[in-house]
């Protein structure tokens, strides 16, 4: 029988795949996954017979078929336009083996065409002579088919793999012929192009989206249809064909997919698939969800309920059917019911109801603003008891940055809500699929994303597979670090944080898709205590003289000069820089003093008898444990278990942490590193001592929030807790009232990333004019190279990968490389350097070429590069003096002539790079530079000391209708607001909630009647805030759009329509008045149809009512 792969038959080099080439091609009888599967294995063979056979080629990293086909070099030698081909018959062949779904008969064939192009790419380079020949569909073998079992496929997957030869040995075999068929294929392609077969868009298709939906858990011929006709298209026959359609177990359509070529924006084809999507109603009776997608970029749309969105990929069966079950399942989040077993303030409720309202208003994200105390996680709690309860969601994932957040958030939704089942993903006991709610931190949900399994072995977090996300503590910083995940998952997401709505990072209101200081609800701590739901505090802010200034020998006693000499080698120098204090410089009298003024200015307890409970917040855990020995000294009748450490250093931490929070045990000092910042709740603490500077607000607040919490009967019988201490020692109070939103960090770039970074920079300055000389060309290549070989190591089945891949596919095109324009750099460092996966090498070694690149970079760039120099001169003195290492000896020219000026003043980039070369194998020999710890008990000096009262939002605005107008103004898109700006109608909670705000939060009801007499609150707000243009023009747009009305009827309807929006309300009689006057009047002008000015003056009735009018009141 003849086959697409005869013309290997005969030819001896060939021998090692020729067979694995026709047994792949007869194997399609037998079923398409076994073709796949052996088709994987001939283009595996077919590969290390290239390697075996091309002297340029050398055996990679690791010598599996990914790597191979990965591998620099040998994506130099083959067609650039065959990688895609390979990377489809191996992903094909993994999808076979691998998952349980169906392989089809087109798709193997698509992988033997691509096989057959590769192997005649070889035959093109390596033989004698060549032929080109096409593939041919109808040699192809037909027969009846079956389904082989999945641990068959696997079983014969395992038992090819286990007779490969090793590459080296192939290698070996074949030495002899390896110069010979390296030069003919250097021959060869100079005389002739090989041409590879163009994809259509099909096997476009085939390649990204069949593939995408078979991860997905979708049989094609059974859930999928491709292709599916459709009728009532607006064309001339009235029919269409839909890319995709995905079925239901009830054979009701659950979605479809459009799908353009790679290189279009896929909203090209909404409106097409919009148009599909009514045909299907017609047809089905079932309105399916909608997808469209180029294959890297996908949008879902379910138009029933939401604009369109971009997703990370498509949802499952189960998610569609679910989404489709909602629609008639789902109950309107109106009147809900709230449980007052789990919250019953009233800010609480508030607090839902704000959710409810904006979910209902099709938002899928919502921001929480709650001080830390108020029960923010009782709120959610409740959140998900009703958005449970009216079948808005089913899975829920909780995220916060600690384990012990994580394990007290479970703990609290599993006493409150006993019925859901929960799972906690650091606990390797929990079943997460078992789990209708999962909580975890941040980096092991990014794992479990690619690792967590079902138990059929499909992927268990896919897409669609959490309905709500909660976020504990939202800050920019965990959006940028770990935005992989709320990119990935496609989710309502509720954000929970202590940080004051003014306080917060706009980007933070950006990634909420909220205004600017407009949480979806705010209850701050100003407002907790004057409720009585929360304590306030004081302050005592001290200046300490070293904490601020340092320690300078020439300010220092003569007693304490002499033992200044005595302490410090001549590296320290004569200052002392204030940071040092209580990094590695531990001054006694400094800590002395911060401990004298708690035991003496502290709240205290039991009748005065002892200190209060107390956090001191401590810079390092070696500062920790100096306050400590210091409070021991200082105060030994307590026999040292009134003051311990509690952080993550120390054995059994729990156990302190539990004896702590026992009013009845000690210690009552706790002495923290960072673990007693957030999440636990104490009542009972009275004092806090700020002893290391803070600069991010948001866990300043957490911090603040450990005292706020209401204590009974904490000073005997009727003698509550009624406020706190704060001491302050270095000035975060005063650096906070300065910067009122402090410093967040960055999410810090990683060495690796930094690494590639530097060298993408080189790549890019190398390509201009005055560097295109052979030996900068070379070093440019040489640089491409290092880098693409990173870019291919990447996993292209990792989430976070797939979420970049068309970046992925399109740097990894050795072309694309040429040239490089600033916009290919951002993109490279935005979507390709995070992704990079480190090597390991010594990081030493990576810090050093680091620095080499850096100062590489500054030469092209004619910068300067003074602090990377001078650093690589200290490495190279401190080289110089380990002579007794042979390997240090070997480099003895270069270590000494970089320590010269001259050196550096000359030097070309090759120089440089020899130098990187030459020494970065050796700093691992230097001994990590450690700073020397120091321990002194000179005199500190106490500079000023302020006690003051709470650091709270003080509103400046004395007047209270200046007060009541700037809020609103400011305040536009608060829900009650939001709807009066609108035009729509207003609840019962809204009025409630306006009549909070006018009547308690910005003045007394005395307050609002004194100004504004007996005007009802919601008209009053609409005249403020006026209302939005948009929706004064669609209650006139019938009148706007007319063709009837003539250009002065139309003048005044929208003079109208002005007035509204200035005023957003409107007394009937200022139509006898300017400006409308001058148009002229109502009667006269519409005196030919009195029906329409009667229809105006309804919608102006209409308009004021919907300023006035509660429903259900």
């Amino acid at each position: 029988m003849l086959s697409n792969f005869h013309f290997l038959i005969g030819k001896p080099h060939y021998e090692s795949f020729t067979n694995a080439c026709l047994e792949a091609e007869k194997s399609l009888v037998v079923s398409p996954a076994t073709c796949a599967i052996l088709t994987r294995r001939a283009l595996e063979l077919a590969v290390k017979w290239v390697y075996s056979f091309d002297s340029a080629l050398k055996v990679p990293y690791q010598d599996n078929l990914s790597s191979l086909i990965h591998d620099n070099v040998f994506l130099s030698i083959i067609d650039e336009d065959l990688l895609p081909l390979l990377r489809y018959i191996v992903k094909l062949g993994n999808v076979a083996v691998h998952t349980n779904s169906m392989i089809t008969r087109e798709e193997a064939i698509l992988s033997l065409h691509n096989l057959h192009q590769f192997v005649s790419w070889i035959d093109y380079c390596y033989s004698d002579e060549y032929t080109a020949t096409d593939f041919d569909e109808s040699l192809l073998p037909i027969g009846e088919e079956k389904r082989e079992r999945p641990e068959e496929l696997k079983d014969l997957y395992e038992r090819l793999s286990s007779k490969d030869k090793r590459l080296e040995e192939m290698m070996k075999e074949n030495e002899q012929l390896r110069a010979l068929l390296t030069a003919k294929r250097e021959a060869n392609t100079k005389e002739y192009h090989f041409q590879v077969d163009e994809l259509s868009e099909w096997e476009t298709r085939k390649k990204y989206i069949d593939l995408d939906l078979k991860l997905a858990g979708w049989e094609f011929k059974k859930d999928v249809i491709v292709e599916y006709p459709v009728v009532g298209m607006p064309n001339q026959e009235g029919v269409g064909y839909v890319d995709y359609v995905l079925f239901g177990d009830n054979g009701k359509p659950l979605a479809i997919i459009e799908a353009k070529r790679t290189t279009a924006d896929p909203s090209k084809g909404k409106q097409q698939a919009k148009l599909y999507a009514d045909c299907i109603e017609k047809m089905h009776g079932q309105r399916p969800i909608i997808f469209y997608t180029n294959g890297f970029e996908t949008y879902m749309w379910d138009d029933l309920n939401y604009p369109a969105r971009r997703v990370s990929g498509f949802y499952n069966k189960e998610e569609l059917s679910l989404l489709i079950d909602r629609r008639t399942m789902k109950k309107p989040l109106k009147n809900v019911q709230i449980n007052d077993n789990i919250t019953n303030r009233y800010y609480q409720k508030e607090a839902v109801l704000a959710v409810c309202d904006a979910l209902g208003n099709k938002r899928r994200k919502a921001l929480l603003i709650m001080a830390t105390g108020s029960g923010k996680t009782r709120t959610a709690i409740s959140i998900v008891d009703v958005l449970t309860r009216h079948n808005w969601v089913k899975n829920i994932l909780f995220l916060a940055d600690r384990k012990t957040l994580v394990t007290q958030a479970k703990n609290s939704f599993s006493h409150l809500l006993p019925n859901l089942t929960l799972c906690n993903l650091l606990d390797n006991k929990d079943n997460p699929e078992e789990s209708r709610m999962v909580f975890s931190t941040y980096p092991t949900m990014m794992n479990a994303i690619d690792e967590a399994k079902r138990k059929d072995g499909k992927r268990l977090f896919t897409v669609g597979h959490f309905d709500l996300i909660i976020v504990d503590e939202s800050h920019r910083s965990i959006y940028k670090k770990y935005r992989a995940i709320f990119d990935y998952f496609d989710a309502i997401l509720l954000g929970l944080t202590a940080t004051p709505k003014d306080e917060i990072d706009r980007n933070t209101y950006e990634v909420f898709d909220l205004e600017n200081g407009v949480p979806t609800y705010a209850y701050e701590l100003d407002q907790a205590v004057q409720d009585g739901y929360l304590v306030d505090y004081r302050t005592i802010e001290t200046k300490l003289k070293f904490l601020e200034e340092g320690i300078h020998y020439d300010e220092l006693p003569d007693e304490e000069k002499e033992r200044y000499e005595e302490t410090f080698d001549e590296e320290v120098g004569e200052d002392i820089d204030s940071a040092a204090l209580n990094e590695w410089l531990f001054n006694d009298d400094t800590i002395d003093t911060v401990l004298r003024d708690l035991m003496e200015k502290g709240i205290r307890v039991e009748g005065g008898d002892k200190l209060g409970k107390t956090i001191i917040f401590a810079k390092n855990h070696r500062h920790a444990e100096r306050i400590v020995e210091r409070f021991d000294q200082l105060f030994p009748e307590y026999k040292g278990g009134f003051a311990r450490v509690i952080d993550y250093s120390v054995n059994y931490y729990q156990t302190l942490i539990d004896d702590f929070s026992d009013r009845n045990k000690l210690p009552q000092i706790a002495v923290s590193v960072d673990m007693l910042d957030t999440g636990v709740d104490i009542p009972e603490v009275v004092n806090l001592v700020f002893f290391k500077k803070v600069r991010s607000k948001s866990k300043f607040w957490q911090m603040i929030g450990r005292g706020t919490r209401l204590c009974k009967e904490l000073f005997g019988v009727g003698q509550d807790k009624t406020h706190f201490l704060i001491f302050d020692y270095c000035g975060n109070f005063e650096f906070f009232r300065e910067n009122p939103k402090g410093i967040e960090g960055k999410a810090v770039e990683s060495l690796t990333e930094r690494l590639f970074n530097a060298k993408i920079e080189i790549i890019k300055e190398l390509q201009h004019l005055q560097y295109q000389e052979e030996e900068y060309i070379a070093y440019r290549n040489e640089l491409i190279d290092e880098v693409l070989a990173e870019i291919n190591k990447l996993n292209e089945e990792n989430f976070r990968v797939r979420q970049h891949i068309q970046y992925v596919h399109k740097f990894k095109n050795r072309t694309k490389w040429d040239s490089l324009t600033a916009m290919d750099v951002n993109e490279i460092k935005e979507h390709i350097s995070p992704l990079i996966v480190p090597l390991n090498d010594d990081e030493f070694a990576k810090r050093f070429d680091l620095l080499m690149y850096t100062i590489e970079l500054a030469k092209l760039q004619t910068k300067n590069a003074t602090k990377p120099i001078r650093s690589v001169i200290r490495t190279a003195e401190a080289l110089s003096k380990l002579g007794s290492i042979p390997q240090v000896m070997e480099q003895k020219y270069i270590i000494e002539k970089v320590q010269t000026e001259e050196f550096w003043s000359e030097a070309d980039i090759f120089e440089l790079e020899a130098v990187r070369e030459a020494l970065r194998d050796l700093v691992k020999f230097l001994e990590k530079e450690t700073q020397k710890i120091y321990y002194t008990n000179f005199k500190d000096q106490v500079l000023e000391v302020k006690e003051n009262g709470p650091m709270f939002n003080v509103n400046d605005l004395k007047n209270y209708r200046k007060k009541v107008e700037h809020y609103l103004h400011e305040h536009r898109d608060q829900m009650a607001i939001y709807k009066l700006r609108n035009n729509k109608k207003l609840t019962v909670q809204d009025l409630k909630t306006l009549e909070h705000i006018l009547w308690n939060e910005l003045g007394t009801q005395e307050d609002y009647k004194r100004e504004f007499g007996d005007t009802p609150i919601t008209k009053l707000v609409r005249q403020i805030v006026g209302l939005d243009p948009q929706a004064a023009n669609e209650a006139f747009s019938e009148f706007l759009s007319s063709e009837r009305l003539n250009i002065q009827q139309s003048r005044f309807v929208k003079l109208i329509v002005d007035y509204f929006v200035k005023n957003g309300v409107m007394d009937k009689r200022v139509l006898q008045e300017e400006p409308f006057k001058t148009v002229g009047s109502i009667v006269e002008l519409f005196k030919d149809n009195m029906d329409d000015a009667r229809k105006i003056i309804s919608i102006i009735d209409e308009i004021n009512r919907n300023s006035e009018d509660i429903v259900g009141a």
